[in-house]
């Protein structure tokens, strides 16, 4: 399909622009995060594919890994576009070409790979390099030159929000400023009094002035996913979520460590997917305050799910228990429950102990009334009761 006329439709419920387009499309003029009525205006006969965000990041978080398993400290603001500092890999693979080479290896001869001393110098590179074919390295003293004959149309990619991407480039086009040198021959003074700090950005980087690379902390490998039955919604999708989030607490790779940063996936019955990342204001491995931040981004779903799938992106520190001068009866009692879930896990697994979720009491299928969930251990006293964990334990005893 990359032969003919396609881009990526707006995603459900997101602005109606579009999204990655293939290169016949881009000879009708028309790209990403233009607006649908304009691309469609542009060419009648463009396909549009329904977007797919969660298989797009699982399959670009595999090409990040194997590009940090050559030594790549990578930089990724979204899927599709890296970029890692080649000098300090020279002692490893040689050459620029070396680790270009070794790059390709790992991700395959469809990538486009560029290399040059910024990240506009490099991403220009890498669109010019064509797919099965040698990466285009730009050396330092020649880096001016390949910005200035670059189109003002390449800041799209490079200025962050949608107003910055939307506006800035297309009104220099409309003003006549084609390339990027046109850009940085006009003073500073009078780009600030049209375009404000967004287009003192595009300058700088039109200039060749840019911060240096951050690369990224990989995420944690903790994932876990639920399928869901038809029709599901409401209370079903919360009690899924519950489902999860235990799940997740009883991931052997979480290592007693608090959650930071989490994603909650779904696969919608219409096809295609839908994500929102839950970045927690404190690291907290509570069921409780999980679900707070979690059960909201449901209603953000555009349609019925098919699945969930909740990932881990960032673990916090381990979770600390504050220890009192004197324990009481029941808080004895719970902590020894809890040690026998410990001794019985590690023996027998995670599925060792389990609890009862209800999840449609009413319905007629046996199967869809509950289901077995890991049992959460916890042991923190409280001047004011016990959590719901440890009602468990104690009613469980």
């Amino acid at each position: 399909m990359l032969g003919k006329p396609v881009a990526l439709a707006p995603a459900l419920g997101g602005p109606q622009v579009v999204g990655a387009v293939s290169g016949a499309a881009e000879a009708f003029g028309i790209h990403e995060g233009m607006r649908l009525g304009e691309a469609l205006a542009r060419c009648p006969g463009l396909g549009l594919i329904p977007p797919d965000s969660e298989r797009v990041a699982e399959a670009w978080e595999d090409a990040l890994a194997r590009l940090e398993a050559i030594g790549a400290a990578v930089e990724s603001g979204r899927a599709g576009e890296a970029f890692f500092e080649v000098d300090g890999l020279r002692s490893l693979w040689g050459s620029a070409e070396g680790v270009l080479s070794r790059a390709r290896a790992r991700l395959g001869p469809s990538a486009r790979l560029g290399a040059g001393p910024t990240r506009l110098c490099a991403h220009a590179a890498a669109l010019a390099a064509r797919p099965r074919r040698g990466p285009v390295i730009v050396p330092a003293g020649a880096a001016r030159t390949f910005c200035a004959s670059q189109p003002v149309g390449i800041l799209r990619e490079r200025l962050g929000g949608e107003w910055d991407r939307a506006s800035v480039p297309d009104t220099l086009e409309r003003l006549g400023v084609r390339t990027l040198g046109e850009l940085a021959s006009i003073p500073a003074s009078a780009v600030a009094d049209r375009f404000g700090e967004p287009g003192l950005r595009a300058l700088r980087l039109a200039e060749g002035v840019e911060d240096p690379l951050r690369p990224r902390t990989r995420p944690e490998a903790i994932a876990e996913r639920l399928e869901l039955p038809e029709g599901c919604s409401g209370g079903q999708l919360e009690r899924g979520l519950v489902l999860l989030i235990d799940r997740v607490l009883a991931a052997k790779g979480r290592r007693g460590r608090t959650l930071r940063r989490l994603r909650l996936g779904a696969r919608l019955a219409g096809g295609g997917s839908w994500g929102s990342e839950a970045p927690l204001r404190e690291a907290s491995a509570d069921r409780g305050r999980l679900r707070l931040a979690l059960a909201p981004r449901l209603g953000e779903l555009p349609g019925p799910a098919s699945a969930l799938t909740l990932r881990v992106l960032e673990l916090g520190p381990p979770a600390s228990v504050q220890p009192t001068l004197e324990r009481s009866p029941d808080e004895h009692r719970r902590r020894r429950i809890a040690e026998a879930v410990r001794q019985a896990r590690a023996a027998a697994g995670r599925d060792a102990v389990l609890r009862v979720l209800e999840v449609e009491p009413s319905s007629s299928v046996p199967e869809r009334r509950a289901v077995l969930t890991p049992y959460e251990v916890r042991c923190f006293s409280t001047e004011t009761g016990m959590s719901g964990g440890e009602a468990a334990a104690s009613d469980y005893e």
